[in-house]
C-alpha cells in the first residue's frame, strides 16, 4: 500500500488548457489515490482545468497549486453525476425571492462526497463553479438562476474529519460550500467570491453538522454568507450543533451570518466571534420558520455596518440583527428560540435591530450588552418597512425606523445600549423603541439617543 504518494492529473491525462473536459482524467487520478489508501491528488499550477462532476474519495486531498483553477463544464450534462437524465430542470416560473422552498437535495452536482472520511481541499487554486451559464431573469440589482435548485460547488454528505483550507472559491450558481451531516469540521482560510447580484449563491451551510470550525475566511455572495441549515431531506443527522466561527469578514446582499429559514431540527452550542460585516443587506438573522429551535447562541465583538440593497429582490431592510420565528405555512409547526446573546457589537446600519415571534412569544432569553447602535441613512431606497419575509402572506409592512423592534416576545434584556441617529435619517426615525405583546423586557440604555 503505498500511502502519502502525489497523484499529478496531468499523468492521468489532464490536458488543463481550459477547454478539453478533463473529467476522466481527474477522476481517475482521485480513484487511484483512494485506492492506494490515500494521498494528494495535485492540480498545477498555470493551468485550466474543465470539468463536470468529480466524486471524492476517503483519504484523498485534493490540491490546487497556486494559479490552478478547476472549472465547471459548459454543459449541464457533464453534472448528471448519477444518470438521472434531468438536464433540462424545471425552470423559475416564480422569484425564488418569493418562493425557494428546498429539502435539501439537488439533482446535479460538481465536487461530491458521501460516506467519506478525512477529504481535504486545499491550496491557493482556484475552483469555479462558472456561474454564468446558469443565468435566468437579470435586473441592475439582482440575478435570478434559469433553474431550482442549481449546481452546488461542494456538496459533501456525511463525510467525516472534513478539511477545506486557503482554497478560493468563486462563481458559484447556488450554496457553494453544503456540507449534510458532517462531523469534524475545518474550514481555515478560504475566500468565498460570488456574484454579489446572484440569487441562492450561499457561502458556507451547515446542514445538520456538528463540532465545526469556520475560522479566518472572507466571504462575499449574494444571498447569505455563513447560513447554518436543517433540511428536511436530512433529519436522519440529527441537529446542528456545537459550531465555532471566529475572525472572519464577510460581505452579503442578504444576511452574513443566517439560521434558517430551512430549520426542520434543533440549533444549539453556536458560537460567532470576532467578525466584520461590512456593505450587507442584513448582518445577523435568525430565520427560524419550521419545527426545528434555536437555543444557547452567543455573538461577540461584531462589527455590523448594513445597508439596504433593493426593495424586493433580497430579504431584509438593512437591520443590522434581525430575529424572526415565524410560520411558513398556516398548517406548518414552529419552533422556538432561547437563549442568545449579543455582547460588544458595534452597528452602522439604516435600520435598527428587530425581533418578531409568533403571538404566544416563542422568542425569549434574548440577552444585549454593550451595543452601539449608529442609524444613518447610506442609499436611497425608501424606509419605513417591516420585512417579515418568508411568512404567511407577503410579509412586508409599514412601520417606521426604530432601534429596537420587539413584537411577541419574553424576557429580552438590554444593557449598556447607545443609540446614535444621523441627522439624514430622522424623517425616517419613530420611537426608539417600539415593543408589542412582550413579558417581561428591561431596557437600561448607556445613552438613549445622540444628536
Amino acid at each position: 500500500m503505498v500511502i502519502n504518494m502525489i497523484y499529478n492529473v496531468n499523468d492521468y491525462g489532464a490536458v488543463g488548457d481550459g477547454m478539453h473536459i478533463d473529467t476522466h482524467a481527474i477522476q481517475a487520478a482521485i480513484d487511484a489515490c483512494g485506492q492506494a489508501g490515500g494521498g494528494r491528488v495535485l492540480l498545477t499550477g498555470g493551468h485550466t482545468y474543465r470539468c463536470g462532476s468529480l466524486v471524492l474519495r476517503s483519504c484523498v486531498e485534493l490540491h490546487l497549486e497556486m494559479g490552478a483553477i478547476l472549472k465547471g463544464s459548459d454543459r449541464l450534462e457533464d453534472y448528471d453525476l448519477f444518470g438521472r437524465g434531468n438536464i433540462d430542470p424545471l425552470k423559475v416560473s416564480v422569484p425564488t425571492y418569493e418562493n425557494c422552498e428546498y429539502s435539501g437535495g439537488p439533482s446535479l452536482f460538481f465536487l461530491y462526497a458521501k460516506d467519506c472520511e478525512y477529504i481535504s481541499i486545499t491550496g491557493q487554486g482556484k475552483i469555479d463553479g462558472n456561474e454564468s451559464i446558469y443565468y435566468g431573469a437579470v435586473t441592475p440589482w439582482h440575478i435570478d438562476g434559469s433553474f431550482y435548485p442549481r449546481v452546488p460547488l461542494l456538496f459533501l454528505e456525511h463525510v467525516q474529519h472534513l478539511t477545506l483550507r486557503e482554497v478560493t472559491l468563486t462563481g458559484s450558481a447556488f450554496w457553494t460550500t453544503h456540507l449534510v451531516g458532517c462531523e469534524d469540521v475545518l474550514i481555515d482560510g478560504i475566500r468565498i467570491l460570488n456574484n454579489l447580484k446572484l440569487a441562492n449563491c450561499d457561502g458556507i451551510d451547515p446542514d445538520h453538522c456538528r463540532n465545526v470550525r469556520i475560522v479566518n475566511c472572507h466571504i462575499e455572495c449574494a444571498d447569505d454568507c455563513i447560513v447554518f441549515k436543517n433540511t428536511a431531506g436530512s433529519m436522519k443527522y440529527g441537529p446542528c450543533e456545537n459550531i465555532l466561527v471566529s475572525n472572519c469578514t464577510l460581505t452579503s446582499t442578504s444576511a452574513a451570518i443566517k439560521f434558517g429559514t430551512e430549520s426542520e431540527a434543533l440549533f444549539r452550542n453556536i458560537i460567532v466571534q470576532n467578525c466584520i460585516i461590512s456593505r450587507s443587506n442584513r448582518g445577523i438573522s435568525m430565520q427560524l420558520r419550521d419545527k426545528g429551535s434555536i437555543e444557547n447562541v452567543t455573538f461577540s465583538n461584531i462589527h455590523i455596518d448594513t445597508r439596504q440593497f433593493s426593495s424586493d429582490h433580497w430579504w431584509g431592510k438593512a437591520e443590522p440583527i434581525a430575529i424572526t420565528a415565524l410560520k411558513r405555512k398556516e398548517e406548518a409547526e414552529i419552533g422556538h428560540i432561547r437563549n442568545v446573546t449579543f455582547e460588544n457589537i458595534s452597528c452602522n446600519s439604516e435600520n435598527g435591530i428587530l425581533i418578531y415571534g409568533e403571538n404566544e412569544r416563542n422568542i425569549s432569553d434574548i440577552y444585549f450588552s454593550n451595543v452601539a447602535l449608529n442609524l444613518t441613512k447610506k442609499t436611497d431606497w425608501p424606509k419605513g418597512t417591516l420585512d417579515l419575509r418568508p411568512c404567511i402572506g407577503d410579509g412586508r409592512f409599514q412601520n417606521s425606523v426604530h432601534a429596537l423592534c420587539a413584537h411577541n416576545a419574553s424576557h429580552v434584556e438590554v444593557s449598556r445600549f447607545q443609540v446614535t441617529v444621523d441627522e439624514n435619517l430622522k424623517d425616517s426615525l419613530g420611537e426608539i423603541y417600539e415593543v408589542v405583546n412582550c413579558d417581561a423586557l428591561k431596557i437600561s440604555p448607556l445613552r438613549e439617543l445622540t444628536e
